[in-house]
């Protein structure tokens, strides 16, 4: 579903995330949808997206479908794959919520260009600070 006004102020706080261009596209009950137009500023030296935008969209992906319902959840453990150059003008990232235990939570993060091209996979630890 689409997300509410007060979710998308909520983290507009995320601030290094959304200045860089991330929005949240779509949110749903342990799930995130965020996305961001790829541009100038996220290339690399050799003109490939650097990889710390697709690690700062899953990240905020993830920060998203943890705690979008009730704040309180911190990323304890990220691991991340590169699988392919993204092409095209946008990518995406979708979190999902494989686990939701009473204090950990362990989330998958496919970040994906505007054809579908799986360009990286994350997993993700999180840890409930509060209740």
């Amino acid at each position: 579903m689409k997300p509410s006004e007060e979710t998308i102020r909520l983290f507009e706080n995320d601030r290094f995330a959304t200045e860089n261009g991330a929005v949240i596209d779509e949110v749903d009950k342990g799930y995130a949808k965020c996305s961001l137009k790829i541009e100038d500023r996220h290339r690399n030296a050799m003109g490939a997206v650097m990889g710390g935008v697709y690690f700062t969209l899953a990240d905020f992906a993830l920060a998203v479908a943890s705690n979008w319902e009730k704040m309180g959840s911190v990323s304890l453990n990220s691991e991340i794959a590169y699988l392919s150059p993204a092409k095209g003008e946008r990518l995406i990232a979708e979190a999902s919520c494989i686990k939701n235990g009473r204090t950990t939570g362990y989330y998958r993060i496919d970040v994906k260009d505007e054809l579908g091209t799986l360009a990286a996979a994350v997993t993700a630890t999180t840890f409930r600070v509060s209740k």
